[in-house]
């Protein structure tokens, strides 16, 4: 199976909740790894997946109780 790129705007603002975020992120099927650059305006998340659809991470995000929505590309 291939590993998609996935990049999404959030409001994981600080390292408190990345920190919050990081055990919903961990424990989802097909996310192999994923970042958040906290200091970007949008706060993209990034994230590598296999098997693991947008619809899946944004529903992971939402279940932690941040915001989370596609980067139009």
């Amino acid at each position: 199976m291939e590993t998609q790129k996935f990049q999404f705007k959030t409001n994981i603002n600080c390292g408190g909740c990345v920190t919050k975020v990081t055990p919903h992120l961990e424990k989802a099927e097909g996310i192999d790894s994923w970042e958040v650059d906290t200091a970007d305006r949008d706060k993209i998340l990034t994230v590598s997946a296999t098997g693991a659809s947008a619809a899946d991470i944004i529903q992971v995000v939402k279940d932690a109780g941040f915001n989370i929505e596609p980067v139009q590309g």
